[in-house]
């Protein structure tokens, strides 16, 4: 979180935010860390032991003299953190320093509407109570596939996503949980889960580049998530690479994710397979009546010419998009995930090869372009620091 803007939050949340990032501290800790008087700290630490949200963790290390206590977050504290993809449904349910106690992952079909969807999750997360993951939930985040109006907690028009326009996701999850909820775009909490805990956690401006079944960017600005007035910002995967070309889901006309989504990568590496220009994609249509992103990865692995290829045409779309927003807004990192980052270092050499070679010199000197680190965790992660975030400002 951005320490500049966070030094305003209330004092109980970042002392919450403190415990989770760091684990049990005592009071003086506490007190160096936050950079708050020592009564006033106290005074808010009794408030929150009695409120049962945190506890006394026992003795800490000697300094010398008497030895403190330590404080912790209660360890019954339970986040449920929730991915929903195009095709997959991921749910994670942590404690309140974010570590999985629990989780559950199988295909999902948002075409089915989110009445049929959300009763799935809830049917998840019950049995998760059942096995006595949690007696109950302090915090529920969850990612989808498509524009959200945070301000609101509903999916806004999402083109993959037939009958969520406008439903109101985030209602429906606190009354039925009992506990506050959070809703937004897929690609936002992976860039926050990224942040968090994995290859960007001490940087405050970046973007974290989602490729997959869709094509979507992530912003941290000053260690805030930029969403836009509308909560559409980062929707790269519709800016036109080329006059000519397919029609996307959108409407437009050569879209990058109608050039390089998942579909685009799957029809593209099909008809290489037809045609006979890749032996290793011939022989895995062959044998399974389809081909993947996967088999892509896996034959250029193996050097076959055509899925190289492929993958390289692919980095060259992206890379060219991302050098002008390099240009324009000077991130300090780039993490890629999502399902496509498993072309692995093919695709990113030319994501890099092109993003150094048009952006501005002094915008890519110091600018890593890196696989992320969590992978397919990037969005329960980020989930989890949301449901977290929402709970702690709630508190009072």
């Amino acid at each position: 979180m951005s320490t500049a803007r966070h030094l305003w939050d209330p004092l109980h949340v970042r002392v919450l935010r403190q415990l989770r990032d760091s684990g049990p501290l005592s009071r003086a800790q506490l007190a160096d860390r936050l950079e708050v008087p020592r009564p006033r700290l106290l005074g808010e630490l009794n408030r929150l032991i009695a409120a049962e949200q945190i506890t006394e963790a026992g003795p800490a290390k000697s300094r010398g003299g008497r030895r403190s206590t330590l404080v912790e977050l209660n360890p019954r504290l339970r986040f449920a953190a929730v991915d929903l993809g195009a095709t997959s449904l991921d749910i994670e349910i942590t404690n309140g320093r974010l570590e999985p106690v629990a989780a559950y992952t199988e295909a999902a079909d948002l075409r089915k509407g989110p009445k049929p969807v959300l009763a799935r999750i809830g049917e998840l997360l019950a049995k998760a109570r059942s096995d006595g993951v949690y007696e109950h939930l302090d915090g529920v985040g969850l990612g989808v596939p498509g524009p959200v109006s945070f301000r609101d907690g509903v999916p806004v028009s999402p083109p993959i996503m037939p009958g969520w326009d406008g439903y109101p996701v985030r209602e429906l999850l606190a009354r039925e949980h009992g506990c506050p909820a959070v809703v937004d775009n897929d690609v936002n909490i992976m860039a926050i889960g990224e942040r968090h805990g994995g290859v960007a956690d001490s940087v405050d401006d970046m973007f974290f580049v989602k490729l997959g079944t869709g094509i979507g960017c992530g912003i941290i600005i000053g260690g805030d998530v930029y969403r836009g007035i509308d909560g559409c910002a980062g929707d790269i995967g519709h800016i036109q690479v080329t006059a000519h070309g397919p029609t996307c889901r959108c409407g437009n006309v050569g879209c990058l994710e109608a050039l390089f989504g998942g579909a685009a990568l799957a029809a593209a590496a099909t008809a290489a397979a037809r045609s006979g220009n890749s032996p290793a994609l011939a022989e895995r249509l062959a044998a399974h009546g389809a081909v993947t992103a996967r088999d892509v990865a896996d034959g250029a692995t193996e050097g076959d010419a055509a899925c190289v290829q492929l993958i390289r045409e692919g980095g060259r779309l992206v890379g060219s998009v991302l050098a002008g927003l390099v240009s324009f807004a000077n991130p300090s990192m780039i993490v890629i995930g999502g399902g496509l980052a498993q072309l692995g270092h093919i695709l990113l050499a030319e994501i890099r090869s092109v993003v150094y070679r048009r952006s501005l010199p002094l915008a890519t000197g110091n600018l890593p372009v890196i696989l992320s680190e969590l992978g397919p965790r990037a969005g329960v992660a980020g989930a989890a620091v949301l449901a977290s975030e929402i709970t702690f400002e709630q508190w009072s």
